[in-house]
């Protein structure tokens, strides 16, 4: 079982910037990777960026390459999304959810959050 919770979204202009954060907890915790998804209101969930267990690998979205930067911190167990020139396209719920990458794609598995909400409007 794997708890996860996400803070960090709201309203930012256009070119700003903003950090996510994803508390995880349970006893599943080991087993995973962490990765960030994210629904537009009409669009599919997408996957934004993951990381593996061991902060070893790393996948990006290539609409985020560059913008978006993931990290974890094991000892407090908590992923972060860091959000840099943040774009009108970029508005979207921003889940996390544990994750498996598999040949430099990531996949949401199992447990996820309820969502944080992250608006790019001037």
């Amino acid at each position: 079982q794997v708890h996860l919770v996400e803070s960090g979204g709201g309203l930012v202009q256009p070119g700003g910037s903003l950090r996510l954060s994803c508390a995880a907890s349970g006893p599943g915790l080991d087993y995973y990777g962490i990765g960030w998804f994210r629904q537009a209101p009409g669009k599919e969930r997408e996957g934004v960026s993951c990381i593996s267990r061991s902060a070893d690998e790393t996948y990006y979205a290539d609409s985020v390459k560059g913008r978006f930067t993931i990290s974890r911190d094991n000892a407090k167990n908590m992923v972060y999304l860091q959000m840099y020139n943040l774009k009108p396209e970029d508005t979207a719920v921003y889940y996390c959810a544990t994750a498996l990458l598999v040949d430099y794609e990531c996949y949401g598995v199992d447990y996820w959050g309820q969502g944080t909400q992250v608006t790019v409007s001037s």
